[in-house]
């Protein structure tokens, strides 16, 4: 195999990124990366740095729906400017019960997977629209899923299996995990030594942690959609059914039928949940800590609830794994919050956990564990386009 550049392609609810590799026996070279930010916003923005960090574009366009943005990330890379890709991964955060396997994209494929658009609603739409418009404007290009609910195919049933009557089971509703590819990318990373029993904390706007095995996922916070496991920036996290039958009731009194209701309920949940529904303030952890400086008690609770959680989460993983060898914080807030860390870290001494003050005082990949601490304290950006890569290539070899 020799010049094979490959294009990623990772949608999220109001961005794409993209990043393009070159994959040569064995070797991944980054060529450039990039994205279109705030889509349905009024502070669009489109940015692409090359490989050392340049900017080559740095716009602020008008970016009023996923078909203008991506429309600007297609004529930018036809442009000649760049190379031509020759295979494209797509990021996918959940194919439903039917696509657990990452595979080839066929118009067929992405009508199954778009049948389960409630499983991941922030952000299935935006994809599979990528995927069908990455089929027509780049024709003959093969294209490949790789799905963040692959990484925790290894799950046992009794985790997978939700406690709900078996006609909705058979329906596909299970715990499906998500930020897989980023968990896989932190296994990736640690290579060849992995430790046995292994915890990691994906925290940014969007949260979850997974408790992993000699390099297999055993569990994982979120659900049958992201919405679950401990609180995000605009989401419930779990919760007690019945505060959402509740807000249902309640929602529906003034909707004009159940399809309103559910919508309106989606959103409660979804969008005006987590850290911006309790502080009433942001969802962005900088915005939190300033306020929490400025003494704002709603923002103090908000973070204050979302170090609680994960603390939850990590004793109990401690207690499914039968102790703990490494505990690695990745994502936006678990590389940059250094308090977050401190926080989280701060009433677990009794399982091990023991943080450095001065090792934990940094932004980005570190080990801040103290000499005392039985477990490994790392922070290890993700790596997903990475893997995404690595998927390609395997696949188009098979």
């Amino acid at each position: 195999m020799s010049s094979l550049p490959i294009l990623v392609l990772n949608s999220g609810s109001s961005s794409i990124k993209f990043a393009m590799y070159q994959a040569d026996y064995g070797e991944r070279t980054k060529i450039f990366e990039g994205a279109v930010d705030g889509i349905g916003t009024d502070n669009g923005k489109f940015w692409i740095n090359d490989a050392t960090g340049q900017k080559l574009v740095d716009q602020t366009p008008h970016l009023p729906n996923r078909s203008v943005a991506f429309s600007l990330v297609e004529k930018t890379l036809h442009s000649g400017q760049f190379p031509a890709p020759k295979a494209i991964g797509h990021r996918m955060v959940c194919g439903g019960p039917t696509v657990l396997e990452n595979q080839l994209i066929t118009p067929a494929l992405i009508d199954e997977m778009e049948k389960y658009t409630a499983f991941a609603p922030l952000h299935t739409p935006i994809a599979v629209y990528i995927m069908r418009e990455s089929l027509r404007l780049f024709p003959g290009v093969p294209n490949f899923v790789c799905l963040d609910s692959y990484f925790h195919r290894t799950m046992p049933e009794v985790v997978t299996h939700m406690p709900i009557p078996e006609e909705y089971s058979a329906m596909g509703v299970r715990r499906f995990g998500a930020h897989g590819i980023s968990y896989e990318s932190i296994v990736y990373q640690l290579q060849p030594t992995v430790p046995e029993k292994l915890i990691v904390a994906h925290l940014g706007n969007g949260a979850s942690i997974s408790a992993i095995r000699k390099g297999a996922c055993v569990d994982t916070s979120m659900g049958l959609t992201p919405t679950g496991g401990i609180i995000s920036g605009t989401r419930t996290g779990d919760i007690d059914p019945g505060v959402l039958l509740f807000i249902l009731r309640k929602i529906a009194e003034t909707a004009s039928d159940a399809s309103e209701a559910a919508d309106k309920l989606e959103t409660v949940a979804s969008k005006k949940a987590g850290l911006l529904g309790v502080s009433d303030l942001s969802n962005d952890m900088r915005d939190l800590r300033e306020a929490i400086g400025k003494g704002n008690a709603k923002a103090r609770l908000a973070v204050d609830k979302f170090v609680w959680t994960i603390q939850k989460w990590i004793g109990g993983y401690v207690a499914e794994l039968g102790g703990l060898d490494m505990l690695v914080f990745t994502g936006g807030i678990g590389e940059n919050d250094i308090a977050c860390r401190a926080e989280v870290c701060t009433g677990l001494e009794a399982l091990g956990i023991v943080i450095d003050p001065e090792r934990n005082n940094v932004r980005g990949e570190a080990t801040i564990s103290a000499d005392t601490s039985r477990v490994e304290i790392r922070v290890i950006p993700p790596a997903e386009d990475l893997i995404i890569v690595n998927h390609v290539v395997r696949l188009l070899g098979d």
